[in-house]
């Protein structure tokens, strides 16, 4: 079961869909929900390092009460609505703002961020996968085009049989015992073996013995990236939610989020479930 859900909070107003999925996941699972600002000390002293130390601490204060006034967002939107909250604003210049979201994340059964913004930089990118690489939790990715709460009408689960797909699945069972209707999708492709059909029936059967209403889609794939396949399928079905595993390749023992994995999180219309 969820109990504890964290979010990371977005400076930027305009982007506060992000606490909206959030409250509305802590009102399903009656969860404890903490919310974390940054005020992205760590940067400003870098970049700003020449500069008098009268301007910088300017510079850092007016940070702070960009992600004071996160806080303060979230602390409305979540006052009436939830019987457990909490809120922590995180000025410590010792590491990154992902890695240490990714070491709170431990901590929580689940974390929420928001996708990056093609428009504008920022380290959101970043912190999904120090949340999926490095805090072992799963980690829900919200789009940037997000407008509403969670929505589980119709839950997508992409299944190629192997460990990280294994694991979104088993971290996803309390949303799927919530969602009104659990697809299990493979993708068959030149690579296939004719076991992947095999292989979405075993894992359908497994989920109905958990009470679940499931239905097994097997589609082609034959020239088509694996990716967009599934964010086309996805589209035509009216899917709500995306559980999938989070893919990575190993590089000086850093991990890099894999092609699948990229391209679902740049260009997903609905929030991805990911797990690694």
């Amino acid at each position: 079961m969820i109990k504890d859900i964290l979010v990371r909070l977005e400076r930027d107003p305009s982007r506060d869909a992000v606490n909206e999925v959030a409250v509305s996941l802590a009102e399903l699972f009656d969860a404890h929900l903490t919310g974390v600002s940054f005020a992205d000390e760590r940067v400003l002293e870098v970049s700003f390092s020449e500069l008098p130390s009268n301007v910088v601490r300017t510079i850092i204060t007016e940070a702070e009460s960009v992600a004071q006034a996160a806080i303060d967002r979230f602390a409305q939107l979540s006052e009436h609505r939830l019987s457990s909250v909490a809120h922590r604003l995180i000025d410590d210049s010792s590491q990154s703002p992902p890695k240490a979201f990714a070491q709170m994340a431990r901590c929580f059964d689940l974390s929420v961020v928001m996708q990056p913004d093609p428009s504008a930089w920022s380290d959101d990118a970043q912190t999904i996968e120090a949340a999926l690489f490095e805090s072992g939790r799963p980690v829900i990715a919200v789009p940037y085009i997000q407008r509403q709460g969670v929505v589980l009408d119709q839950v997508v689960c992409c299944w190629d049989g192997g460990r990280a797909s294994a694991r979104a699945i088993g971290d996803a069972l309390p949303l799927l015992k919530m969602a009104k209707n659990v697809r299990v999708l493979t993708i068959a492709n030149k690579d296939s073996s004719d076991l992947n059909e095999c292989r979405g029936l075993e894992i359908g059967a497994h989920l109905a013995r958990h009470g679940l209403k499931i239905d097994v889609e097997v589609t082609s794939a034959p020239d088509v990236d694996v990716a967009d396949t599934i964010l086309n399928w996805v589209a035509d079905q009216s899917a709500s939610m995306v559980v999938m595993g989070g893919y990575g390749h190993s590089r000086l023992r850093e991990f890099v989020l894999g092609g699948v994995t990229r391209t679902m999180l740049s260009s997903m219309t609905v929030p991805v479930f990911l797990s690694h």
